[in-house]
């Protein structure tokens, strides 16, 4: 190629990257000055009227939700009216069976066999879905494992009927906390079912959190078919490292479970569905969401009655301000997320045979701290539309929009052109997550209010501006 050529390519190259920018900056500014009023009226009231927060106290005041329990059936009745409250278009249930695990009332553990600490209580409770002990002790020498990939070079000759503790910690080193509990938490999943496979007994879990304290973290746990189904319990942090220290010096300490959580047959419940319809494009569905449900401890404040809440609002707000979107906004309130997802996967078997066009889904799901920004399941375009809206998003304190998971509710609903999750910051998060700690007291009213100016204001643009 020539020099003069190739000179010319460069201009053409240099041309063409200007236009782009200088395109993408005025489509920027339009979509700026279009809806700065709107924005402004969406934040204030958020701030100002705190509604939500209000609401988070009512629903925190019904207790732990979990799915098939009576706190469940309250929550999901006390939703339903405020929906009619709201004055939706639309309210209606939508049955789904969900799985009935009871936690009973014995959690009992103990060091049974110590020169030091005979007697010695431990802080345990039992992990979602777990057998019980068939109203006796359950006991054994104490197996630790320090990393759930050491298990592949176990020899089952020497752990056939030990009690396995699994005891890998919540990994500081990540600055995402997410990509922590996704390292640590395989052990209180799968932990049951491989060490089953190595002759287990019984198996004790590190709590799954951040926070250095001796509150266990529960979760579900996993039984496959062909293993039997053996005891599993989460253990403080304080005691899993006093556990180990034990160990050190007395390898063959022995410990006693005794717990009678049970499973019953799968009842009904039902996921709540309102929305209010679009004024132009009624057919196009843009669905914000969490799930209603909870664990057992606290009162699933964080996860996720606040994010549920949140996405309530969105309704609300845009009723209130006389906001009235072009396509429809549908809130969709998930029931058994914890322990089997039975709701999504009904509400995605729902959406499909009825053919409906998901234009998007927004899910809130990890607590309501202060918002960074949403992740986005879609094509590179989508994105780069959506981050044109960062100037009015950043209002809200939303920094980034970038490609990521979106959430495990939205996850099953089909053909959605933009599946987003919304991500506050998430330092704090797994210090409360599924245990006692995960109260009303956790959460701050502005934070959880902002997210939901910026959940309210994403949906809105959607609606009004497409993907």
């Amino acid at each position: 190629m020539s020099s003069i050529k190739f000179f010319f390519l460069l201009i053409s190259i240099f041309v063409l990257i200007a236009t782009l920018i200088f395109n993408y900056q005025n489509s920027s500014k339009n979509i700026t000055s279009k809806y700065t009023n709107i924005t402004h009226s969406i934040i204030d009231y958020s701030l100002t009227e705190k509604v939500g927060h209000k609401w988070l106290k009512e629903l925190c005041a019904i207790g732990p939700r979990l799915s098939g329990s009576v706190e469940s059936e309250l929550a999901i009745n006390w939703a339903v009216n405020k929906f009619k409250e709201i004055n939706c278009d639309t309210v209606w249930l939508q049955p789904v069976m969900v799985p009935r695990w009871v936690r009973g009332i014995k959690e009992s553990a103990i060091i049974s066999k110590s020169q030091k600490f005979a007697e010695r209580k431990l802080n345990i409770a039992s992990l979602g879905g777990s057998v019980g002990t068939d109203s006796k002790n359950v006991t054994g020498q104490v197996f630790e494992i320090k990393k759930f990939g050491d298990l592949k070079n176990i020899d089952i000759s020497k752990t056939k009927g030990k009690i396995f503790f699994f005891n890998e910690p919540f990994d500081e080193t990540f600055s995402n906390t997410f990509e922590a509990y996704g390292k640590a938490v395989q052990q209180r999943v799968y932990g049951v079912d491989e060490a089953a496979k190595l002759g287990a007994i019984a198996v004790v879990v590190r709590s799954v959190t951040s926070k250095y304290d001796n509150i266990p973290h529960v979760g579900t746990l996993f039984y496959s078919d062909s293993v039997k189904r053996i005891p599993g319990v989460s253990i403080g942090v304080e005691d899993a490292d006093f556990l180990s220290n034990l160990l050190k010096e007395e390898p063959f300490a022995e410990i006693s479970l005794e717990i009678d959580c049970h499973t019953l047959p799968d009842v009904e419940s039902y996921n709540v569905i309102a929305e209010i319809r679009g004024n132009e494009l009624p057919e196009e569905i843009i669905v914000v969401g969490g799930h209603l449900d909870s664990w057992d401890k606290g009162c699933g404040a964080q996860d996720a009655a606040a994010p549920c809440i949140q996405t309530i609002e969105v309704l609300h707000q845009l009723k209130t301000l006389g906001l009235h979107p072009k396509r429809t906004i549908r809130c969709v309130l998930f029931t058994n997320e914890e322990n089997g997802l039975k709701g999504a996967m009904k509400y995605g078997e729902y959406s499909a045979v009825h053919k409906e066009k998901h234009v998007a889904a927004i899910e809130s799901d990890r607590g309501v701290f202060e918002p960074r920004g949403f992740y986005v399941e879609a094509e590179t375009e989508i994105i780069g539309k959506m981050e044109e809206w960062l100037p009015l998003l950043m209002e809200t304190k939303i920094d980034w929009i970038k490609k990521g998971g979106s959430g495990a509710d939205i996850s099953r609903i089909k053909g959605t052109s933009a599946k987003i999750g919304f991500a506050p910051d998430d330092q704090k998060y797994f210090d409360y997550h599924h245990s006692d700690n995960d109260i009303f007291e956790t959460v701050n009213p502005r934070e959880m209010q902002l997210g939901t100016a910026a959940i309210t204001l994403l949906a809105y643009l959607i609606s009004e501006e497409g993907l």
